[in-house]
């Protein structure tokens, strides 16, 4: 009879980097819209919008944005990158298209009537976003600074930046990290 063989143990992987949900960044957010000390850190200018870069949980990209009265982002998205912002003081609007845009191949697109959704978002409120989001944030105030809080996972490899005109979305420029950073 023969000794008994053993098989060597297999090896074990490295544990993967458990993904950034989108719901993790949204509870991320609103913590850190919930930190007076840190909302009130943020300097703002009457004239254009501020910004803090924040550490994010898991090696996301996270901001804190300071939106003086009347300002936006104009219609945007963050490509392959889910998100998520919340509120933290005054009132923000959010115009998003409910319709996933091809990612590439296109210059201009004709949206049908029923895409358009809005959301007011006061303070406290939050909203958490998927992959290739399109949107644009208003601070529709006349008087008051809005603050909020976004994050991004993974971080953001570019934003492609939109026109629109009735129900035509024209790509018009693609920003990378060194634009904005």
């Amino acid at each position: 009879m023969s000794a008994p063989t053993h098989a060597p143990a297999p090896a074990t992987a490295p544990a993967a980097t458990p993904a950034i949900s989108a719901a993790d960044l949204l509870d991320f957010t609103r913590r850190i819209a919930s930190d007076p000390e840190l909302i009130a850190s943020l300097p703002l200018d009457p004239e254009g919008r501020t910004w803090i870069r924040l550490d994010g949980p898991g090696g996301s990209e996270a901001w804190l944005i300071g939106w003086p009265p009347g300002t936006g982002t104009g219609w945007h998205d963050h490509a392959e990158s889910r998100g998520a912002f919340t509120t933290a003081r005054g009132h923000l609007t959010e115009n998003s298209l409910a319709v996933r845009l091809p990612s590439e191949g296109w210059q201009s697109l004709s949206l049908t009537p029923d895409v358009d959704r809005t959301r007011r978002l006061g303070a406290g409120t939050g909203r958490a976003f998927g992959e290739h989001h399109v949107h644009e944030v208003l601070n529709e105030s006349a008087t008051e600074h809005a603050i909020s809080v976004h994050a991004y996972y993974p971080p953001l490899p570019l934003i492609r930046r939109y026109s629109r005109t009735g129900p035509v979305l024209t790509l018009e420029q693609v920003e990378r990290p060194a634009d904005w950073q």
